[in-house]
């Protein structure tokens, strides 16, 4: 039975992995220092003699007393209302946290994977985007510390691999959705969804005319877990190709949710990405995998999964 530690284990994606992991038969060390991460998201699997949690902060030297064979490093802030709440700590996560991790997988001869993101493409010249690109990030701006605190866990990643030789692997996770989610996280698709369903108006940041592409999160975990398992040591983007809108998808959450809320159009933030699409080319030649739920059914099962009342909270 392989271990499996997952960092940031108690958040949106980790939580969701977390299960994935324990469906397939493994054993599960959930870390989490629940700055953004939440108890509610593991309740149901406290319980199993296979899951362990720890709460604890990565920034500080943590160590694990047991065999570990997959190594997860999801732990980050990752809305904007939290990496600009907390832009000390998600520097942090990303370089103290990534060598902590990363010594621990190297002890324990682990296979390590970075969660990644998109966000590294910044606001990308090249479309949709590839793994060959190199992005182009404004490293000073408001958003810089995320984007720079992930591309510093990349180079970080890749040191300790030509240096050290731990067996890493990369995942870029582009905007992915699905159960979990806070309400209040800033991100699109929760807001629209909370605005929704307490039929108040809709935000739209800027004209909406900036693109998205959004995966849902059964296809995200898939990703990440087949690239784990792959024995594979570049980047690799995870993400639905499906391009759409802000506004687009807008109109698809008040058709999804039967609501005739209007929509009103606010300031668009600092650095804002105009275009946001993967190239998952390699996803598709190297893992075989590509997504499955299309946009409107994700946004069903989100709704379903969460409960109305979750989400308009």
């Amino acid at each position: 039975m392989p271990t499996c530690l997952v960092t940031g284990g108690a958040g949106f994606l980790g939580s969701h992995l977390c299960d994935e992991l324990l469906a397939r038969g493994h054993r599960v060390i959930c870390i989490d220092n629940l700055e953004t991460g939440s108890l509610q998201n593991i309740t149901h699997i406290r319980d199993s003699e296979q899951f362990k949690f720890l709460h604890c902060d990565i920034i500080e030297p943590y160590f694990v007393d047991e065999p570990v064979d997959f190594v997860y490093h999801l732990a980050s802030p990752a809305s904007p209302i939290d990496y600009l709440r907390l832009p000390l700590h998600t520097l942090k996560v990303g370089s103290y946290g990534t060598h902590h991790t990363l010594g621990l997988a190297k002890a324990k001869r682990a296979r390590f994977l970075l969660a990644s993101t998109s966000e590294v493409y910044g606001d990308p010249q090249q479309h949709p985007q590839s793994e060959s690109y190199w992005g182009h990030v404004n490293p000073i701006g408001p958003r810089g510390v995320y984007d720079e605190a992930k591309r510093y866990a990349e180079a970080l990643t890749m040191a300790y691999r030509r240096q050290q030789g731990v067996d890493t692997a990369i995942v870029r996770i582009f905007n992915t959705y699905g159960a979990r989610m806070r309400p209040r996280d800033g991100r699109a698709i929760p807001t629209f969804l909370r605005q929704a369903l307490q039929d108040r108006p809709l935000t739209v940041f800027g004209d909406g005319s900036q693109t998205r592409s959004f995966c849902y999160v059964s296809d995200l975990i898939r990703g990440l877990i087949a690239l784990a398992e792959s024995g594979y040591h570049e980047p690799v983007n995870i993400g639905n190709p499906d391009e759409f809108t802000l506004l687009e998808l807008a109109e698809v959450v008040l058709e999804v949710t039967d609501t005739s809320a209007e929509i009103v159009f606010d300031a668009l933030p600092t650095d804002d990405p105009k275009q946001r699409r993967p190239d998952i080319t390699l996803a598709g030649e190297l893992l075989g995998w590509k997504p499955q739920v299309a946009l409107r059914d994700g946004l069903k099962l989100t709704i379903e999964h969460s409960g109305t009342d979750v989400l308009a909270g």
